[in-house]
């Protein structure tokens, strides 16, 4: 049976989801910053002096940020879809995601490594070049699927989100049609009993509960951010489900404050509550994903709000068109910078404004100064062609 049309995109563009995924992606520069302060996190470069505000501030973004940033691709991947159909979405994502992917685990995931290394071990002298043949030193690794490669200091980095994404879209195109079908006939029940809207907390819930939260995926079972995906791409658009979620916005996000609160016995007194078997553990983590649930389903209704139509401001859209490779650049030039600054004298919070700063303006001169403006670089970046000259980035 052939694959149906394309269907035109004539959905108004979602400007506050635009606007909450750049500052996703640019609260990362901050958020891996923090940890080089936190005394939990396994950090490429530590500061001799740490400080426990650092975990409960990160618990507050891990809870709902990365969660978020799955469902806004998935409903990008909606639209995607109607424009493209299944078939040219795959290639469109495997060209995209893959190719940074590549360019960013050659070139750029060995670098915080060696600096670790380096950190750890004022005697390591091993230069750059005899170190980033071992990085790529790699053997085959089925069972920790999708990360199928895996070696003594191989490692994605931070680009397993983009391991992540490039997987389920790929897991989606076969069945996005029966998915959207199925989203359809659904979504008038959920207009009329927004309070359904939970039930999707249930599989991220007992994901993080049983099989445990990764520290290397921002808290999260890996496989709980195909709930956020998925749940992105059936319902995050649909004009009737938008109109539940404002409804259960408010009771939406008090009840994640409180599910929220409840987890810090067992994050603070366990001695390991990602991976515990024990009952409180389980209850921990649970109440962690539907915590991250709550905050997501009150994050859509609370910003989508009737607001005039005009054009995004101009930063936004440059930030926008960014986003992808800001995401690939901003952790190895985070450490390489906190690996200059902890070594200076001074006062945690000088530190830490040093790193962010520093850090964004090197992030955003190597992205205005070396990929946006020639066809292979954005190619390599995983951006389209550049606009005509007059129109938006």
């Amino acid at each position: 049976m052939s694959a149906p049309p394309p269907v035109p995109d004539t959905a108004s563009r979602r400007t506050e989801l635009d606007t909450l995924r750049v500052c996703v992606v640019l609260g990362l520069v901050f958020f891996h910053a923090a940890l080089v302060f936190s005394p939990d996190d396994d950090f490429y470069v530590k500061n001799a002096e740490t400080t426990g505000v650092v975990t409960v501030l990160a618990g507050f973004g891990v809870v709902w940020a990365m969660p978020m940033l799955f469902l806004v691709a998935g409903l990008g991947s909606r639209h995607s879809i109607r424009r493209r159909g299944p078939a040219r979405f795959t290639r469109e994502r495997l060209l995209r995601l893959g190719v940074p992917l590549v360019l960013g685990t050659l070139v750029l995931c060995p670098l915080p490594q060696w600096l670790r290394l380096r950190a750890a071990d004022a005697g390591y002298d091993e230069p750059y070049w005899r170190f980033w043949p071992r990085f790529l030193t790699v053997r085959p690794d089925p069972a920790d699927f999708p990360f199928v490669l895996d070696g003594e200091h191989f490692e994605t980095g931070h680009l397993w989100f983009v391991v992540l994404l490039l997987t389920f879209s790929l897991l989606l195109a076969p069945v996005a049609a029966p998915l959207a079908a199925w989203a359809e006939r659904a979504a008038p029940a959920l207009e009329r009993r927004p309070a359904l809207l939970l039930l999707p907390a249930l599989p991220p819930t007992a994901i993080n509960a049983f099989l445990g939260m990764e520290e290397g995926f921002a808290g999260w079972n890996r496989w709980a951010y195909l709930v956020f995906f998925v749940a992105g791409y059936t319902f995050a658009d649909d004009p009737r489900v938008r109109a539940a979620l404002r409804r259960l916005a408010v009771p939406a996000g008090i009840c994640g404050l409180v599910l929220f609160g409840g987890t810090a016995p067992g994050f603070l007194g366990l001695d390991d509550p990602f991976t515990d078997r024990s009952a409180f553990a389980w209850a921990t983590r649970g109440l962690f994903g539907l915590a991250g649930w709550c905050w997501v389903v009150a994050l859509l209704g609370l910003l989508d709000r009737p607001r005039p139509a005009r054009r995004p401001s101009r930063a936004l859209v440059y930030l926008g068109v960014a986003a992808l490779p800001v995401y690939v650049l901003h952790q190895p030039v985070v450490v390489a910078l906190a690996y200059g600054v902890v070594g200076l004298p001074g006062p945690i919070a000088v530190k830490y404004a040093l790193i962010v700063a520093g850090s964004l303006v090197v992030i955003l001169a190597l992205y205005e100064g070396l990929v946006r403006h020639t066809r292979p670089t954005r190619f390599l970046f995983g951006m389209r062609a550049a606009p005509p000259a007059g129109t938006a980035p």
